[in-house]
């Protein structure tokens, strides 16, 4: 087997696949290899969004998508003017997959199945002559030195390589981290991201499965998010929670994921606002029983929990509401406090905070400013965004870059 290539890709994920193909049908002259250390290529790929493929989001303004990375807003604006989601659409249906917008933003295949993305890949490769070469964990890499001429020496744990030009799209590995601290590269130490939020608390315990549209806010901090909030057995999850989680990413896990969190059942409503609205409803329904139906845009079990939380009877009625309890009313409403003790991984879609510090690469060809060609794709580099897409976008921007640079 021929251990000499053009170009060699550390990864067979999703960055690394995509910057194959798109080195390969840009140059197809090019002798490219994929190095995978797993059985299989593309696993994260196949578990990504339930099975489905988030492939990517619906928002096709650079200057707006950028919002979505809690680290790499600046970095990415560059790189999505050359490559953004309607890039990422165009490239997917001339390769035969149709994708489609669910109410939320988030593009999957028309088909629902992450094989079809994986299918795509995998002919692709084969139809271009790529290598894709797997239980080939990288041990070891080496740069020449002038004397021996421009090239890189990859060793695996039974083979060696050599390539002009090596690309690392391994995401988020500590070995490879390790390696590029030798190389003089520096890693900002990862923590996780995009986690839900552990809490043990009587208002919650019988609601696993309750959401409602609110806002969050992590006392003594001024990370504050907004939108749906699920109820889960373990505690709190949702796109607010988990919004918050990768945001904060840095401050929760020096906080060791213990922190107190505000949440507004209400949203946009303050307690002021509330304590009016409650007022209101006493006069208009004095006869009712404040428990038995909620007036506002959640479900009836999450009203009836914060009713009784506020010190409310069950059988109480709206005319018998002393002031105090509604006040207690008004505040579980906007500001209920909860004890965060602790998270829990976000289905199998593991993001970690962290990685090349982004200082040291060069974004208008994704290229190491310490070392020549050697190219980052992915998320190997230090930028994260939250669910909906976002990451596999920044794997598809990174490696289209890559690939130009490099087959030009």
């Amino acid at each position: 087997m021929s251990t000499n290539f053009d170009i060699i890709i550390v990864g067979g994920g999703a960055g690394g696949f995509f910057t194959a193909i798109n080195c390969a049908e840009k140059n197809p002259k090019l002798k490219i290899a994929i190095l995978e250390r797993g059985k299989e290529v593309l696993t994260k790929v196949r578990i990504s969004g339930g099975g489905r493929c988030n492939v990517t989001h619906a928002c096709f303004v650079p200057n707006e998508l950028v919002k979505f990375y809690p680290r790499g807003e600046k970095e990415l604006r560059g790189p999505f003017h050359q490559f953004c989601s309607g890039d990422t659409i165009e490239w997917f249906e001339k390769h035969g997959v149709e994708l489609k917008i669910e109410d939320d933003g988030r593009m999957f295949p028309v088909s629902n199945s992450s094989q079809t993305i994986i299918d795509c890949f995998t002919a692709a490769t084969k139809k271009l002559g790529i290598q894709v070469l797997t239980g080939q964990s990288v041990q070891s890499i080496y740069k020449s030195n002038a004397d021996e001429g421009s090239f890189w020496k990859i060793e695996t744990q039974n083979q060696q390589y050599f390539c002009e030009k090596l690309v690392l799209a391994t995401g988020s590995n500590p070995k490879m981290w390790d390696m590029l601290q030798e190389f003089g590269h520096t890693i900002v130490s990862p923590v996780p991201s995009l986690f839900t939020f552990n809490i043990k608390d009587p208002r919650i315990k019988e609601l696993p499965g309750v959401s409602a549209q609110v806002s969050v806010k992590v006392k003594d901090t001024k990370l504050t998010s907004t939108g749906p909030l699920l109820v889960t057995h373990w505690g709190m999850s949702g796109p607010a929670i988990l919004k918050l989680s990768a945001w904060g990413a840095r401050i929760l896990f020096e906080k060791n994921y213990q922190f107190t969190i505000f949440v507004n059942w209400l949203n946009d409503v303050d307690t002021e606002e509330a304590e009016s609205i409650l007022k209101e409803l006493k006069l208009e329904h004095s006869k009712k029983a404040v428990s038995k139906k909620s007036p506002f845009d959640f479900p009836n079990r999450l009203w009836e929990s914060l009713v009784l939380a506020s010190g409310i009877y069950e059988e109480t009625k709206w005319a018998d509401l002393s002031k105090n309890q509604l006040q207690n009313l008004a505040n579980q409403l906007t500001k209920a406090q909860f004890q965060v003790n602790g998270k829990s991984t976000f289905k199998e879609e593991f993001v970690t905070a962290g990685g090349i510090d982004l200082k040291e690469i060069n974004f208008k060809t994704m290229e190491s400013k310490i070392h020549p060609n050697l190219f980052f794709a992915g998320e190997i580099t230090n930028i994260d965004a939250i669910t909906g897409g976002f990451n596999f976008q920044n794997a598809w921007t990174s490696g289209f870059i890559v690939a130009n640079s490099i087959s030009q």
